[in-house]
C-alpha cells in the first residue's frame, strides 16, 4: 500500500522558532566518532518524572525490558555529495546533494551555485563515467537531474561510490578517515543524504546483547533527505514547512510491531527517522499499517504520540525540527533543562555526538 502521507500535526499555534534555542560551546561539537561506537555517553532522561541519569551507551541493555521493541531506521547513506563540470563550460564547476530518487535515473538535488544549473544544463562528473542534464527546477528551487551512464561500468549506486562522497554536515570539519562510521552497522537499502544518526552507537555485539535479552529488532525504513537538516526559517513553527521523505513499513515489520505492543511491550524508536515513520503509519490507537509512499510530517509540542513509548536519539541543533520532536515527546522545559545539563557535563552534540534514551 503506497501514499503520500503530508501530515503536520499543528497543534500549538502560538509556539515560536526561537522558544527552541540554547547556546552551544563550539568545543561540544563532536568532530569524529567515539573511538568505539557502543562507548559513547548515553543521558536518559524519565520523562515522567524529569530525573536523570548518567551512562554509557553499552548500558541501555540493562535499561531494557525483554518484552521491548526496538525500531531501527535501515537506511544507507549513499555518496550523495558530486562535484559537476558544465559540459559546454569546463571552469564552470557545482557542487550537487542528491537528496532522493524521484524515477530511474532522475534525482532531486541541491544545487550550489543554482544559478548555473539551468535546465538542459549538461554535468560531467569524475572521469565521465557519469553525466546528467538538468531537466526541471521543483519544489523550493531543488534541480531535477537524469543521470547518464554505460550500465555494463555498473549502475547508478557503484558509480556514486566512484565519483561522490559521503555528504558530512557543514559543522564537521574534520576529515573522517572510515567513511563507515557514517552509515549504522544494519545499513541496508541504500538512498539517505545523511545518516540516521541514532543508530550509529549499535555495534553488532550489542544488538545480540539486546536480542539475547529478548527484545525485538525491528526495520522501517526513511530515506533521510532534506526535512531531516533543513533549518526553520520562519519565526512561526506553523508555518513551517517539512520537504517529503520516502518510507516503508513492511508487513513483517508491522506485524511484529503490533503484536509485541498489544502484548504489552514498549515501542523503542531509534532516531526521530524512526519515531516519524512510526507516527506516519500509526491510528489512533497506535496500530501500525504496512504503508510506502512519502512523508512530511513535523511533529512539535503538543502533538498526541500515538505508537511510539520510549526514544533513543542524538542531541539535536539549536532551532531544529528534530529537538522540536523530542521537545513534543518529553516537554520543551523537560528537554532544555537535559540539553543544559548535557553541556555542563561536556557529553558531545550533533550527528558523532552522545545519545539519549527518552522513556
Amino acid at each position: 500500500m503506497q501514499q503520500n502521507i503530508i501530515n503536520n500535526p499543528r497543534i500549538n499555534t502560538s509556539l515560536k522558532t526561537s522558544d527552541f534555542y540554547y547556546d552551544l560551546p563550539s568545543e561540544l561539537i563532536a568532530q569524529h566518532p567515539a573511538k568505539k561506537r557502543d562507548e559513547s555517553r548515553l543521558l536518559s532522561l524519565d520523562r515522567s518524572k524529569g530525573v536523570l541519569s548518567h551512562h554509557r551507551f553499552y548500558e541501555i541493555v540493562e535499561m531494557l525490558r525483554p518484552e521491548d521493541t526496538l525500531v531501527i531506521n535501515d537506511s544507507k547513506v549513499i555518496p550523495a555529495r558530486l562535484m559537476g563540470v558544465a559540459e559546454n563550460n569546463p571552469n564552470r564547476v557545482l557542487e550537487f546533494l542528491l537528496l532522493r530518487q524521484r524515477g530511474k535515473d532522475l534525482w532531486e538535488s541541491l544545487s550550489r551555485p543554482g544559478k548555473h544549473a539551468k535546465i538542459g544544463t549538461r554535468f560531467i562528473f569524475g572521469e565521465g563515467c557519469l553525466m546528467a542534464e538538468v531537466v526541471d527546477i521543483v519544489e523550493e528551487g531543488n534541480r531535477l537531474l537524469r543521470f547518464e551512464y554505460n550500465p555494463a561500468e555498473g549502475n547508478i549506486y557503484t558509480l556514486l561510490e566512484q565519483v561522490g562522497t559521503l555528504p558530512l554536515p557543514p559543522y564537521i570539519t574534520e576529515e573522517l578517515k572510515d567513511a563507515e562510521r557514517y552509515q549504522t552497522v544494519y545499513a541496508r537499502e541504500e538512498g539517505s543524504a545523511a545518516a540516521p544518526t541514532a543508530g550509529l552507537h549499535f555495534t553488532e555485539e550489542l544488538l545480540c546483547r539486546i536480542k539475547n535479552k529478548g527484545c525485538a529488532l525491528v526495520p522501517v525504513l526513511l530515506h533521510v533527505g532534506l526535512s531531516t537538516f533543513r533549518p526553520v526559517k520562519v519565526d512561526s513553527l506553523a508555518k513551517h514547512h517539512m520537504h517529503s521523505e520516502y518510507f516503508s513499513v513492511s508487513p513483517e515489520s508491522a506485524e511484529t510491531i503490533n503484536r509485541r505492543k498489544a502484548a504489552g511491550g514498549r515501542i523503542i524508536a531509534v532516531g526521530t527517522t524512526a519515531c516519524r515513520v512510526l507516527e506516519t503509519v500509526s491510528d489512533d490507537s497506535g496500530r501500525i499499517s504496512p504503508i510506502s509512499g512519502d512523508t512530511g510530517i513535523f511533529i512539535y509540542p503538543g502533538y498526541r504520540f500515538k505508537a511510539v513509548d520510549a526514544l533513543i536519539t542524538n542531541f539535536h541543533l539549536p532551532e531544529s525540527t528534530l529537538l522540536m520532536l523530542v521537545s513534543a515527546f518529553a516537554g520543551r522545559e523537560r528537554i532544555l533543562d537535559a540539553y543544559k545539563a548535557a553541556i555542563a557535563e561536556k557529553y558531545r552534540f550533533f550527528s558523532f555526538g552522545d545519545a539519549m534514551f527518552i522513556y
